[in-house]
């Protein structure tokens, strides 16, 4: 096989993983996120981390009619002082990062709560299970994982900033409670 045809074989080879992408929007590293507690913040899109994360301080477990719940307040600038009250979907295990780890506070995991929140980014609107941690040291006070960015069938090109604007939906999708 000569040289001058080794580029044409190679581009034919990635033609099957053009149509992986075929429907689905191109996002930025970053892009504005509206949520329906009455918020809009910028996130950072990351196909590293699997579940979103937002920041949030003050986290607190309670049952309401017998189920279990999370109050919490936002740690984002003084965003909200009252606080805010979701059913809990679920716990995750989220694993620490080597320099959070301290041979002496036990497991490698930490316990987060999970909530489900309404999302826009651009026009696209989706219900996402978001885990409440406190972010206030990150630049990002959003955080949305694969699991998310799958669901708003989106690739993320790290070149673009904030590339789908000022989120346009018209209504936030319901929560479940």
């Amino acid at each position: 096989m000569t040289h001058t045809k080794l580029p044409t074989l190679l581009g034919l080879m990635l033609l099957p993983g053009l149509g992986l992408a075929q429907g689905k929007v191109t996002f930025g590293l970053n892009e504005y996120a509206r949520l329906d507690i009455d918020l809009e913040v910028p996130a950072k899109l990351d196909t590293g981390a699997v579940t979103a994360s937002l920041s949030a301080r003050d986290i607190t477990r309670f049952k309401r009619d017998g189920q279990p719940w999370v109050r919490f307040y936002l740690a984002i600038d003084n965003a909200h002082a009252h606080p805010i009250e979701r059913p809990l979907a679920r716990v995750s295990r989220i694993k620490r990062r080597a320099d959070d780890y301290d041979a002496e506070q036990g497991p490698r995991y930490t316990a987060r709560p999970v909530v489900e929140l309404s999302v826009c980014m651009g026009d696209r609107l989706r219900t996402l299970q978001v885990n409440l941690t406190n972010r206030s040291t990150f630049q990002y006070p959003l955080l949305i994982g694969a699991e998310g960015l799958e669901q708003f069938n989106v690739v993320v090109d790290p070149s673009l900033r904030y590339s789908a604007g000022k989120p346009t939906c018209a209504t936030v999708a319901p929560t479940a409670e």
